[in-house]
């Protein structure tokens, strides 16, 4: 699979930056629409699931929530812009966009669940195979 391959660490940072520009992004274009910003949580959810490298492949269903609150923060906003108004917005943003950050989890869930199931069968699959000898021929 092509791509980069990010360590648990590096997979959550790259989640978080990206929500958190989308969110700055969905506040600057659209009015900060909740709606905007949770049909872009999902791609993300996608790219981090892939990118993680296969060691640290179990951190991505992790890394995805945090990522979505982290990048609610410019979005939510209920009035003044003080932190209980932020609070407060938060709170909301996180209720109603449930279904978003539930499915987004359970998409890099999913796909998280597939690579580890692939990478067990691959490991199991190599070590039925008979060992060979430094000339690349199988012991007789």
């Amino acid at each position: 699979m092509p791509g980069p391959r990010l360590t648990g660490l590096g997979g959550g940072l790259f989640c978080g930056a990206v929500m958190l520009a989308l969110g700055l992004l969905t506040e600057a274009l659209f009015g900060a629409s909740l709606t905007v910003y949770g049909v872009l949580f999902p791609p993300v959810c996608v790219l981090t699931a892939l990118w993680v490298r296969e060691g640290d492949v179990l951190i991505a269903p992790v890394v995805v929530p945090i990522a979505f609150a982290v990048g609610l923060v410019p979005v939510a906003d209920e009035g003044g812009g003080s932190v209980p108004d932020r609070l407060m917005g938060m709170v909301t943003g996180l209720a109603t966009q449930a279904g978003w950050l539930y499915g987004g989890t359970l998409l890099a869930g999913a796909l998280v669940l597939v690579r580890r199931v692939r990478r067990v069968r691959r490991v199991r699959t190599a070590g039925r195979r008979p060992a060979r000898n430094r000339a690349g021929k199988a012991p007789a």
